[in-house]
């Protein structure tokens, strides 16, 4: 692991959209929760990642922000192997309440039903990435004053 310019749980701890990359090679947005030093992907049956990970479970997973009006651009690089393990709801509610809010009566029925099925019946797994490597990278620059026209 790098030594980071920045506060890489603070920042993994962010609403940020993932992409996650598989053998196809196949690039995929996502949703995670950062926890106990691992990736927690939502997946299941249903969904190709999950097939994709059973077949090779080598992945990489990018979360950055570039914000040009501040100069922000930040980057967490992980790769590892990937685990399949057993869903469990207040990790879920956790993951789902970080994107969506604390309020599951203002969520989408999409959402809530991976906490209220039966995750066996249904085949809801976590995807966990504890990774081997990881890499933070802090490319900010310092954003020219915005100057009034007259």
């Amino acid at each position: 692991m790098t030594s980071p310019a920045f506060d890489i749980d603070a920042f993994l701890a962010e609403p940020l959209t993932a992409r996650i990359a598989t053998a196809g090679p196949t690039v995929r947005p996502v949703w995670f929760l950062w926890e106990e030093g691992a990736f927690w992907i939502l997946t299941g049956p249903w969904a190709k990642l999950f097939d994709r990970v059973t077949a090779d479970p080598q992945v990489a997973v990018v979360v950055d922000v570039c914000d040009i009006a501040t100069g922000v651009v930040q980057q967490v690089i992980a790769r590892g192997r990937a685990e399949l393990v057993t869903f469990d709801v207040p990790r879920g509610r956790r993951k789902l309440a970080r994107y969506l809010g604390p309020d599951e009566s203002h969520w989408d029925a999409r959402f809530t039903h991976y906490l209220h099925d039966d995750a066996t019946e249904r085949g809801t797994t976590w995807l966990r990435l504890t990774p081997d490597s990881l890499i933070a990278n802090d490319l900010s620059y310092t954003t020219a004053p915005v100057r009034s026209e007259r």
